[in-house]
């Protein structure tokens, strides 16, 4: 279950707070389509409830990305899920039957199976996304209480009234949502959630003249240097054409965040150079602010407010995997179904 930290607010002051009395869009207001957002929106539907998700992005899905550059695919995001807990292992397991995950190879170090999407990564938000109601391109911008529920004001478009909301975000996306429509917050669960920290990670994606010199099943962490990994995209099965991800650390991606992106690409090539083997043809560097979070809360989910509901649910909650933002995503969903009953 969430950890249940009720606002203290005291009364509204009318010259700055906007208590509006509408009618309802949605039960909920779902903020971001990635794993714990899209997971659950699925677990409310299937209790009856309505659920509107909302999501920045052209696509669905967060981490789990794919980017096609030519004839080339790229997961750029995570490249693998790994599954310790019965209900997200027994959920891979039915994706692998539906034929959009399957097992890429097992740990060394752990012997856990590394599962990816099928063809690519993105098939598995893109198939969750299929049975719900999501938005895309649609910026919140801020959040503001209304009589019974609340009010979500985006950068484009009319308002949503939602009776509850669920904010799945990186958490200081979520709190610069919740401070620009003044949401009171418990000042030592301000100062909790002001303290959970991400690491940014600098991706370049390559594609190469010929086969890369990775070996089976074409996954490689380096023991020294700049890069966190690199992954054959080809050897993967998700490329027709030989393509290379790699990750670069957090402290060098850290250091070269406000550095001229093409020329961080380069530097990171140089040194990949002798697994690759080969030429690069073409390369883009893609910049993941909050890829992985540093330190994370305690509760796989917290409650803001327990009426009118609003929660903070995602990776910083119930781990920074992939299992992890799923696992928040279910404790928020099971908490919100008594409430909207």
């Amino acid at each position: 279950m969430c950890a249940i930290v009720l606002n203290a607010a005291g009364a509204l002051r009318p010259e700055k707070e906007r208590l509006l009395s509408e009618a309802f869009t949605t039960d909920l207001l779902i903020v971001g389509a990635g794993m714990a957002g899209l997971l659950a929106a699925a677990d409310l539907q299937e209790k009856g409830g309505n659920a509107l998700l909302v999501e920045k992005s052209r696509g669905v899905g967060g981490r789990l990305a794919t980017r096609r550059i030519g004839a080339a695919f790229f997961d750029h995001g995570a490249q693998f899920i790994t599954a310790r807990t019965p209900r997200w292992q027994a959920l891979l397991s039915c994706w692998q039957a539906q034929g959009i995950a399957t097992v890429w190879y097992r740990g060394d170090e752990d012997e856990h199976p590394r599962w990816r999407g099928l063809p690519t990564m993105t098939a598995i938000p893109k198939q969750l996304a299929q049975r719900l109601n999501v938005r895309l391109e649609t910026k919140l911008t801020c959040l503001q209480e209304a009589t019974t529920g609340w009010r979500a004001v985006f950068e484009q478009g009319e308002p949503v009234f939602a009776r509850a909301v669920l904010l799945t975000a990186p958490v200081p996306q979520s709190l610069a949502i919740l401070h620009a429509g003044q949401v009171h917050i418990e000042p030592s669960l301000h100062a909790q959630l002001e303290a959970i920290e991400y690491e940014p990670c600098l991706a370049v994606m390559a594609l190469l003249d010929r086969a890369s010199r990775l070996p089976v099943p074409g996954f490689l962490r380096p023991q020294h240097g700049n890069i966190a990994w690199l992954a054959d995209n080809h050897i993967k099965g998700i490329s027709p054409v030989p393509a290379i991800t790699l990750h670069a650390t957090p402290l060098f991606s850290r250091t070269h965040w406000e550095a001229d992106r093409q020329e961080t690409g380069k530097q990171l090539l140089e040194e990949a150079a002798p697994w690759l083997g080969a030429a690069v043809t073409e390369f883009q560097v893609h910049g993941w602010r909050y890829a992985r979070p540093l330190k994370e809360a305690t509760q796989p989910c917290i409650i803001l407010r327990e009426d009118p509901p609003l929660l903070l649910a995602g990776d910083a909650f119930g781990g920074a995997r992939v299992e992890g933002a799923a696992l928040s995503g279910w404790a928020a969903a099971e908490w919100l179904a008594g409430q909207l009953k």
